[in-house]
């Protein structure tokens, strides 16, 4: 079974904590060391982002992650190699978060096939049409079983929630607003309403809640409203300050709680 099939499947009753981070940030080398240290601290699914000269849903944070990690020299092929390395000492599900274009350069069957060879279990490809999905991308990752994870925003509208719930598996993206990444000091009612709303639509795939969690009170909303949370800036923004994964974890941990 694929590896976010399985983690859905053995955790119905526990609320999941994805973590996202830029690969090649802070460090061209590190991206083994941050994902060895997510796993001992209890991370239940990595995003590994791919840097791009010109992401569309990235706030500061991470536009600013995915410069340096491009000056530092990062690239797909790089990253295969790094991930490919530590396949064996690593058993949660790494999902690699990226746009088109990069992915479109270096190949798209020869990334599904990467992504087997490096223990990758998924993709998340922001700016990939649906019609492509359907038509050229999802043969090729179901050839490989590979998970394309597909996002829903406030805007989403709900027939296109559920079509995207029917041709998609693994789990759904769900976006906390209809704008770009940071990190929020709490969830409004509108936002709310629209978790509950989801949460009527019973859709077939578990979802997880991302854009925005950095506290106790928006990880607790996301956490109550599907089955996990997904925290992208916060934790980048601790890294580059501390350096150390292990510290930053701590950090985040600790944030958290207030």
């Amino acid at each position: 079974m694929n590896k976010i099939n399985a983690l859905f499947a053995n955790n119905k009753d526990r609320k999941l904590l994805s973590l996202y981070f830029c690969a090649g940030c802070p460090t061209l080398e590190g991206t083994g060391d941050v994902i060895k240290a997510m796993e001992r601290k209890g991370i239940d699914m990595i995003e590994v982002g791919i840097p791009f000269s010109d992401p569309l849903a990235d706030g500061p944070v991470i536009q600013s992650a995915g410069t340096k990690a491009l000056k530092n020299g990062m690239t797909v092929k790089k990253l295969f190699a790094q991930l490919k390395a530590i396949k064996n000492e690593v058993q949660l599900p790494l999902v690699l978060m990226g746009y088109l274009n990069p992915i479109m350069h270096y190949g798209i069957e020869k990334f599904f096939q990467s992504c087997v060879e490096s223990g990758v279990s998924g993709t998340i490809i922001p700016d990939l049409p649906f019609d492509d999905y359907l038509k050229v991308v999802k043969p090729i990752a179901d050839k490989y079983d590979i998970r394309v994870i597909m996002m829903i925003t406030p805007e989403t509208s709900e027939e296109r929630i559920r079509f995207i719930d029917e041709h998609t598996d693994g789990f759904i993206y769900m976006v906390s607003s209809a704008s770009i990444t940071g990190a929020q000091s709490s969830f409004g009612d509108a936002k709310l309403a629209y978790f509950n709303h989801i949460n009527a639509m019973n859709l077939r795939n578990p979802r997880m809640i991302g854009f925005g969690i950095s506290n106790k009170q928006t990880l607790t909303s996301a956490q109550d409203n599907a089955a996990g949370a997904i925290i992208g800036s916060k934790f980048v923004t601790l890294l580059n300050e501390v350096g150390c994964p292990d510290q930053a974890l701590d950090l985040l941990f600790e944030a958290l709680k207030k």
